[in-house]
């Protein structure tokens, strides 16, 4: 009988490579200290205590861990998912005076209208008529504040953010792979002997998730769940599929928008509000620090669902280990890690010439932060760069 073969200190060698583990804590650190107070405003709008709050946490962690995990092992591409923060921000502001399972209930609802539109082939359908020279203005849109906000940093943290970008651009030229890894390092370092980052003890204990049974209403599913899943397609999967285009994978659109979709209903009863792909922590893991090849990039994916899953499992109190963090080192961290793809981006934006105008346009007005009708800047800067394209483009 043929002996299952042993993995080479090589092998796993490249599971444990320090750019692909820094580069996945990274795009968790990100992830949560961005955007978790808007999911904590959103759970105590809908009446959530400290244990349902919990338990979102779990869900939200968990169900990010296992799809990143799944999906970059099913397809061996970075394939990144994070909660829609957009949709957070509308439900902080719509659930007031909503009963818990009714919140619930939009949940699935919204998560089952994206499963339908992933399984589909309408998605997909759609992402194959977005040319990849406005896709990548509009990446670059949407990344641009986080590289903005390293020198908003850096004017009142000078030497916090001063080290850090010194230690980036240094281990740029002799040690690429591991720049960001090393530029957080140090700034960890300076923010200790700087006093900056007290971690008080914190109790680690496993979450324990609360089941709500959902209930549906009408006036709930049309006013909140029909926007959430608008926003939550619009502000961020359609970024999410531009986000790997932009950098060369062809996996398919509409599997991935399927099976998050899914995973949201299937979790929604716990707190999992939304799931999908990711855009601005996705380029993190795509970035040539996360890997020189391409290839290899989905294993930084990979080491980003486990910490999404850790995050999940103990819940509360990770979340309070991130907001340890000093807000300086967290803003010039992200904006440093994304750098090099925003580089890319404008690069890709604008070398045709043909395109050119309509890139322009898709870049100025997502970085704008424009928004209508409840839709963000990402959509109606795609949209006004396609009319702007099909205007003043020749041939």
């Amino acid at each position: 009988m043929t002996q299952p073969a042993t993995p080479t200190p090589r092998a796993l060698a490249r599971w444990f490579s320090p750019s692909h583990v820094s580069a996945g804590f990274v795009t968790v650190l990100v992830g949560y200290t961005s955007s978790a107070a808007i999911v904590f405003e959103a759970a105590r709008a809908a009446g959530a205590g400290p244990a349902e709050i919990a338990s979102w946490l779990w869900a939200l962690g968990l169900g990010m861990g296992l799809s990143c995990i799944g999906l970059s092992l099913r397809y061996r591409a970075p394939v990144l998912t994070a909660w829609s923060t957009p949709g957070a921000a509308l439900l902080a502001t719509s659930l007031h005076g909503v009963p818990m399972a009714q919140a619930l209930g939009v949940f699935v609802f919204a998560s089952a209208l994206a499963a339908l539109a992933g399984f589909s082939g309408w998605f997909e359908r759609l992402m194959h008529r977005i040319p990849r020279a406005l896709a990548a203005g509009m990446l670059a849109g949407v990344l641009l504040e986080f590289g903005l906000g390293v020198f908003g940093a850096l004017q009142h943290r000078l030497g916090l953010v001063g080290a850090m970008l010194l230690t980036l651009l240094v281990a740029r030229r002799w040690l690429a792979r591991y720049a960001v890894a090393l530029s957080f390092a140090v700034g960890l370092l300076v923010a200790t002997l700087g006093g900056d980052w007290h971690l008080a003890a914190l109790p680690l204990r496993l979450t324990h998730p609360v089941w709500v049974t959902p209930s549906f209403a009408w006036s709930s599913l049309l006013g909140i769940g029909l926007p959430l899943f608008i926003v939550s397609m619009a502000s961020q999967n359609v970024p999410g599929i531009a986000m790997l285009r932009t950098h060369g994978y062809s996996t398919p659109a509409s599997p991935l928008v399927g099976w998050t979709g899914l995973l949201g209903v299937l979790l929604a009863p716990f707190g999992g509000f939304s799931y999908n792909l990711a855009a601005i922590t996705a380029a993190i893991c795509m970035s040539p620090e996360a890997d020189p090849d391409p290839r290899q990039r989905w294993r930084a994916a990979v080491w980003a669902g486990v910490f999404y899953a850790i995050t999940g499992l103990l819940g509360a109190s990770v979340a309070a280990l991130f907001a340890a963090f000093p807000h300086a080192l967290v803003a010039a961290i992200a904006g440093l890690a994304l750098l090099s793809t925003i580089g890319n981006s404008l690069a890709g934006a604008l070398a045709d010439e043909a395109w050119r105008d309509g890139a322009l346009v898709t870049f100025l007005v997502t970085a704008s932060g424009f928004t209508l009708g409840g839709v963000g800047s990402a959509l109606w800067g795609l949209l006004l760069g396609m009319a702007t394209a099909a205007l003043t483009r020749r041939g």
